[in-house]
């Protein structure tokens, strides 16, 4: 019986712990796709000022759509008015990413732009999904 309440119990805290965990992102980023890559399960947050540089925090999984084709794909972000900032995958494969971007001259961000490609090597442009542009409602 012991174990039995035990396991409840236990199992009542993991489920609170990732109610909360998932509750702390600001929203979903959607299903971004493009010839040969997908960007799914996505989820964003904008950190305060006092927490992790106050960052653009994102996460999601990056698939290879199309394993014959012998391209790699990423996942491009960009904060303010930076540059843009690639985040490779695993050709033939499936990988989790967890990042975060922010400027170093300022205390938090303010915004944040995402998409995905298809990296088609040096002759032939990168075909990329549409790109989604994220603000800071705080600030």
């Amino acid at each position: 019986m012991k174990k039995a309440v035990v396991g409840l119990v236990a199992a009542g805290l993991m489920l609170t712990a990732s109610g909360t965990a998932f509750a702390a992102w600001d929203g979903q980023i959607p299903q971004l796709k493009s010839l040969g890559a997908r960007f799914e399960q996505g989820q964003y947050k904008f950190n305060p000022p006092s927490t992790n540089h106050g960052a653009f925090e994102w996460r999601g999984r990056l698939v290879d759509t199309d394993a014959d084709d012998g391209h790699n794909v990423y996942v491009l972000v960009r904060i303010e008015a930076h540059d843009w900032v690639r985040y490779y995958g695993k050709q033939k494969q499936a990988v989790a990413l967890h990042h975060s971007n922010w400027d170093g001259a300022q205390m938090y961000t303010h915004r944040a732009q995402i998409r995905v490609c298809r990296d088609k090597g040096s002759l032939h442009p990168d075909n990329c999904s549409r790109t989604l542009t994220y603000t800071n409602p705080g600030r």
